[in-house]
């Protein structure tokens, strides 16, 4: 029974909502890179466009060099791997095999290159087996920083831009223009404003944002540029109270532990079916991964260092010195007033997995309820996580524990 009476929802608005997800479950199965690759053609001498993995890359550094930039997160649950099964052992999560065989097939005629930021030796072997296969593209490991003191992590951070820049340059032909970087950083400036306000309403909000479609949405800036992403995005809020989506009885639930490999799309269907409002997770971190704006009036290199030291999110594959991620993982749960954690890790994933002891005793110490489960991006059957998560909820509905 719904809690609130609302109003009728308009035809245009449901039909202007209809549109907005349908564009974004397109780029959503676009896992080939077939928009990508209809983009180039239109003018092939002067479009390139360079991939990037998870978690986070900068951006602003790709789009004032002149390159498109593509975010990749493997093939999902739509690529049947063969080959890259061949380049890696059993024990090591799903993402790298998908990474491999699609850039053995499709990519390798779509990107002139791959960026891997640092996450784990896993994808900086990634980086590796792709020079090896394709010497002709560009390949670069960016080696983003575990020391935060400006005079160290952040002079090294520096560099790093700084090179990845002279690279991606050189391949586009643009020369370096410190005006060019300055505006791409307002884009995405704006673009993470937009993806806040986004959050900001899932957790005011959860029954108008429904989980699935704030992961669609998000997602939909893989192959988008900064600024038709973020029109999307608020038109999407402009539209969501317009809609009669009336709220249900469910537990309010934060989920810890997706910001790599990703889960299928209809898995986080299915936790949403079982009696769950998504009120936060660590999906697509890469695109909320810096808290505040960047300084759009000084060098933009060295605010784009300043702002990834001071004002990056907590998260597994950061080493976050005397602020124990334990302790901010606790204080988001407050803050989102989540009724419980799911500690959701892809399988073989070595920071998730790493951090979840820590993790459980600091929401037991809280009184926060959890639970557990691990995904591969290829993950076909559902039922049971639908049992495990509805099993979860209603315990945290009937007696206020996991």
């Amino acid at each position: 029974m719904s809690k609130t009476m609302e109003r009728p929802s308009s035809q245009a608005a449901e039909a202007a909502h209809k549109e907005i997800i349908d564009s974004c479950q397109r780029i959503y199965y676009d896992v080939r890179l077939e928009a990508i690759a209809a983009w180039k053609k239109e003018d092939p001498a002067a479009r390139k466009a360079v991939a990037y993995l998870p978690v986070y890359a900068p951006r602003e550094i790709f789009v004032g060099s002149g390159v498109r930039p593509v975010a990749t997160f493997g093939g999902g649950d739509q690529v049947n791997v063969i080959r890259g099964d061949s380049f890696y052992q059993s024990y090591i999560c799903h993402l790298p095999r998908s990474v491999v065989e699609l850039g053995l097939s499709s990519w390798k005629d779509t990107l002139e290159g791959l960026v891997a930021p640092a996450i784990c030796d896993v994808i900086r072997n990634v980086s590796g087996v792709w020079k090896v296969l394709f010497p002709d593209k560009l390949t670069y490991f960016l080696d983003l920083p575990q020391n935060f003191q400006s005079k160290c992590g952040g002079k090294f951070y520096l560099s790093q831009l700084q090179e990845l820049a002279e690279h991606l340059s050189k391949m586009s032909g643009r020369k370096p223009d410190a005006d060019a970087y300055r505006e791409a950083i307002v884009s995405y400036n704006r673009n993470r404003r937009a993806v806040r306000a986004l959050a900001k309403m899932r957790v005011e909000n959860p029954h108008w944002v429904p989980a699935w479609e704030y992961y669609l949405l998000v997602r939909a800036g893989d192959q988008m540029d900064a600024d038709t992403h973020t029109d999307l995005i608020e038109k999407y809020i402009d539209l969501a109270g317009e809609l009669n989506r009336p709220e249900q009885d469910n537990a309010r639930i934060m989920v810890v532990g997706g910001f790599c490999e990703q889960p299928p799309l209809n898995l986080i269907r299915t936790i949403e079916r079982s009696g769950c409002y998504l009120v936060d997770d660590d999906f697509t971190l890469g695109y909320r991964f810096l808290e505040q704006d960047a300084d759009e009036n000084i060098d933009p290199f060295q605010s784009l260092v300043d702002v990834y030291l001071k004002h990056s999110t907590y998260s597994s594959v950061k080493y976050e010195g005397d602020t124990p991620k334990s302790k901010r993982l606790v204080e988001t749960a407050l803050a989102k007033r989540a009724d419980g954690v799911l500690l959701m890790s892809p399988s073989f994933c070595d920071p998730s997995l790493l951090d979840r002891p820590h993790f459980q005793k600091a929401l037991e110490d809280a009184g926060i309820p959890y639970s557990t489960l691990q995904y591969a991006e290829n993950l076909g059957q559902f039922a049971p996580i639908r049992e495990q998560t509805g099993t979860f909820a209603e315990a945290i509905k009937l007696w206020g524990e996991g």
